[in-house]
């Protein structure tokens, strides 16, 4: 039965953004029940034609002799993925909000290859950004035995369960080289379909993830920046609503002076964020096979990954590759954004960048 409270909650005017729809449709606004039995719609098998088209652009690339990180798409031209990719790029910014593409023989290809592969599709949907303040545009999600107890270490590099949480880039995409022995699974949710949730049960908690919640940088700091970002969980902004969130980095951010304080508010309303992220029925679950190319679209979608177990074998060890992506014709983002991206040019922002950066594509 519903208190007092409860009801004296629902029935008062809670104030949001001036013009938030209270309800958001489109392809974008899914749930997990769904999207789950609609995997044709978000998996696309590469034909041989395109694997051909792919293996040749790399090849191609290569015999130039230029870095990995120096690809664009006018140096890895295809003549048939293309017109996929260019589809892909519509999906990722204004339908469901992510594809896996699937197929991509690995055991044909080095390392090198297949970063390169990586990276050429990546050129065709945005400009790479740093990942780190090493510059790393090309990353590499492994567990590397850091610990997740330091304050500068990023939960990816680590075997725990990471949360669902957005990354500092307009798109991130993953590829699955090596996956664990048990565990690893990758989840995304749809932060619309929360919003929507959020406003048709607890408008007085949605109210508080407008609110400037600090998150912790982890040490990789801007000059002149602040070592905590203020970006609320969400943004509504030229007509858009934007999501900004993690978890385990707006708790550690607690421990700055100056950061906002978290109430008992703020803390129940990111609890029953959680809690919706994490039902079932509202976010889509798969497991990433060798091979498989990830694409997410970091505004509209909150992913995720499980906690695994690993190979004995360090040849056998769970590897993927992971790029930070900019694409043109992106949705203009609120100005607070600038604290994470820098530049909020569309097509030229996101990403990691301190004194120290100079961009490079590790391949190892």
């Amino acid at each position: 039965m519903r208190t007092a409270v409860w009801q004296r909650r629902q029935e008062s005017k809670i104030p949001l953004p001036e013009g938030i729809p209270e309800r958001f449709d489109g392809p974008a606004a899914w749930v997990g029940r769904d999207m789950q039995g609609r995997a044709g719609e978000w998996i696309h098998h590469l034909t041989a034609e395109q694997v051909s088209d792919l293996e040749h652009a790399a090849r191609s690339y290569l015999s130039l002799g230029r870095d990995v990180g120096e690809i664009t798409a006018d140096t890895f031209p295809m003549r048939v993925l293309d017109s996929h990719l260019a589809g892909l790029k519509e999906t990722l910014l204004h339908g469901i909000g992510f594809q896996v593409l699937r197929g991509l023989p690995l055991d044909r290809f080095d390392q090198l290859t297949a970063a390169t592969i990586f990276c050429g599709i990546g050129a065709h949907l945005g400009s790479a950004r740093s990942q780190n303040a090493a510059g790393h545009i090309l990353g590499h999600v492994r567990d590397t035995g850091a610990s997740s107890k330091d304050t500068n270490t990023r939960i990816y590099q680590t075997a725990e369960r990471q949360s669902f949480h957005t990354d500092s880039a307009d798109v991130v995409g993953l590829m699955c080289l090596q996956d664990a022995k048990d565990g690893g699974e990758s989840l995304l949710v749809s932060a619309l379909s929360i919003y929507n949730r959020l406003r048709a049960e607890r408008p007085d908690l949605l109210e508080r993830l407008f609110d400037p919640i600090a998150t912790d940088r982890r040490g990789e700091i801007p000059p002149g920046a602040k070592p905590y970002m203020e970006i609320p969980v969400f943004n509504w902004h030229a007509g858009h609503l934007t999501v900004f969130y993690q978890r385990q980095y707006i708790e550690s951010a607690q421990r700055f002076e100056g950061a906002m304080r978290l109430t008992p508010a703020h803390m129940e309303a990111l609890d029953r964020l959680d809690d919706l992220a994490n039902d079932a029925e509202m976010h889509v679950r798969m497991r990433l096979e060798p091979g498989d190319m990830q694409f997410v679209y970091n505004h509209s979608q909150l992913h995720d990954r499980t906690s695994f177990v690993d190979w004995p074998d360090p040849g056998k060890r769970r590897h993927l590759l992971r790029l930070w992506l900019s694409p043109e014709g992106d949705r203009e983002l609120p100005p607070v954004f600038a604290q994470r991206y820098g530049s909020l040019e569309v097509g030229n922002r996101g990403g990691i960048v301190t004194e120290e950066t100079v961009l490079s594509a590790p391949i190892d």
